[in-house]
């Protein structure tokens, strides 16, 4: 791999145990997950009554979900849950491991094709060390 390159992972996407557990998902999550918005966003909307839950609209975001329950946001149901996907991104000597950095330094996020997703980092690595770096969709 190139300095700053950024390439999907060999093999199946790693699989998260979701919403067919017997707890379920918060409901920030899915809605996170679903790519509508983030989840301070998510508990927003459900604050706004934006968000219900098999017909009922949520009071609050302790609500965990599970795979059989029909969320919908402003009446329309979600779309369909994104699978788990993972980079890796060889990362170059100089770059700052953050979304945004306040001293004004690149960042690796800064380097990545425009028409990847809203991608998060796996760990970080300091502003002079190089190696791989592992990217997995922002939830």
């Amino acid at each position: 791999m190139g300095q700053g390159s950024c390439l999907p992972a060999n093999g199946s996407p790693p699989r998260l145990h979701g919403m067919a557990d017997e707890k379920g998902e918060r409901i920030a999550k899915v809605l996170a997950r679903a790519g509508l918005c983030s989840r301070r966003e998510a508990e927003r909307w459900i604050a706004a009554g934006r968000v219900a839950v098999d017909g009922k609209v949520l009071d609050g975001p302790a609500f965990n979900v599970m795979a059989a329950n029909q969320v919908t946001v402003d009446g329309k149901p979600l779309p369909a849950r994104e699978e788990t996907r993972l980079w890796r991104y060889h990362k170059p000597s100089g770059l700052v491991t953050t979304h945004r950095d306040p001293q004004g330094r690149a960042t690796v996020f800064d380097k990545l094709p425009r028409d990847l997703p809203r991608v998060v980092s796996v760990g970080r690595l300091d502003l002079n060390s190089e190696g791989l770096l592992l990217l997995t969709l922002a939830v």
